[in-house]
């Protein structure tokens, strides 16, 4: 009994090896529809494995599926290398033209925009759309502005009429990583400086004028 059981096991084994083997040379042939670059093909499903450097793109018609072998996966599909075969996956978002991973996308299709990773018909508050690129962009609000620096002329404070004053403001960190186009973040302006720096010799300016001696007359008395 147990001879027979192992007779009809040899059978079955061998039968599943002849069909892999038919597969390969109707692949390699090129006998079947759809089968370029297939290793392994069915002709009810197509592809079943590919050559290492291809990408395994599996698709539904209806209840039926089928297999094709692809150098770069299709838009809204993003490719995954792996030991015993790659694989075109599909991305999660129907709105993602590519992606770099199930659930970041990279493009977004006509009508969306893109950020951070994801596809919005309308940008998220405090971003702006930019129709060249179909990116979501922060905004840049900056902080208020501080108080006017000291009056300046080359680095001094006095001993000129005119110098220039600045003041500044921030922006958020948020801001500053994702590139945002801020408005003026610093302000100058015309400034009068103090003339005469303290210590400075200055003159007066009502100079006492000095008396001129008069010269002395001399009498000469008459002999």
């Amino acid at each position: 009994m147990q001879w027979i059981i192992f007779m009809l096991l040899l059978f079955i084994s061998s039968m599943e090896m002849l069909t892999q083997n038919r597969w390969k040379k109707q692949a390699s042939a090129g006998l079947l529809e759809n089968c370029t670059g297939c290793i392994l093909c069915s002709e009810d499903n197509g592809c079943i494995t590919c050559h290492h450097r291809l990408f395994l793109l599996i698709w539904r018609d209806g209840i039926r599926q089928y297999g094709m072998c692809v150098h770069t996966c299709p838009p809204g599909y993003f490719g995954v290398r792996g030991l015993e075969v790659n694989r075109c996956t599909k991305c999660r978002s129907p709105s993602c033209e590519s992606c770099f991973s199930r659930d970041f996308c990279m493009k977004c299709k006509d009508k969306f925009y893109l950020y951070k990773g994801q596809c919005f018909r309308q940008c998220p508050p405090s971003t702006a759309a930019q129709p060249g690129t179909r990116e979501c962009q922060e905004t840049c609000e900056p902080g208020p502005w501080s108080e006017w620096s000291a009056c300046t002329h080359e680095s001094r404070t006095c001993g000129c009429k005119w110098g220039v004053e600045t003041r500044v403001r921030e922006v958020p960190e948020a801001a500053r990583e994702e590139g945002a186009a801020c408005p003026p973040l610093q302000e100058s302006r015309r400034c009068r400086m103090k003339k005469h720096c303290p210590g400075d010799k200055t003159e007066p300016r009502n100079k006492s004028k000095k008396r001129q001696k008069k010269p002395k007359t001399e009498r000469h008395v008459g002999t």
